[in-house]
């Protein structure tokens, strides 16, 4: 039977001016090996929203967590994944809560669905910004 990894993906974005120069951090948690413990990653875009800039570190640590799932020998399948941010936009209209009626947005949001399509399970949950602060260390 293949095992299952428990891992939690915390991501927040924003940006100095919106647009302007814009901003990410996500934070990898895995419960067990073989993924690695604990990946804090911090980001710099040249200039976006704050709405771009969630997506765009979200998006980033997806596909940081796909490597490390390939480098582990594990698959997307074999993952109970659990997403936690802040921004009500990106989690609403991933969960189809909210339209995305700007086209980047549209594409933003394919693009996580497409991703997390591979995933076993995958749950997503709001939260205060204060807790994604304390997590992230921004």
């Amino acid at each position: 039977m293949p095992r299952t990894a428990q891992v939690s993906l915390t991501f927040d974005g924003g940006s100095r001016g919106n647009p302007g120069p814009a901003y990410g951090t996500y934070l990898i948690q895995a419960k067990s090996p073989p993924l690695p413990k604990r990946r804090l990653v911090r980001l710099t875009f040249e200039e976006g929203t704050n709405n771009e800039a969630e997506y765009w570190t979200l998006l980033a640590g997806l596909r940081d967590l796909l490597a490390e799932l390939k480098a582990a020998s594990l698959t997307p399948a074999q993952v109970d994944l659990s997403i936690r941010g802040d921004s009500q936009l990106v989690l609403q209209q991933i969960r189809g809560e909210w339209k995305a009626k700007d086209a980047r947005m549209r594409g933003f949001r394919d693009e996580a669905l497409e991703l997390l399509a591979s995933f076993g399970n995958v749950r997503l949950a709001h939260q205060p910004r204060s807790r994604s602060v304390r997590q992230l260390g921004h």
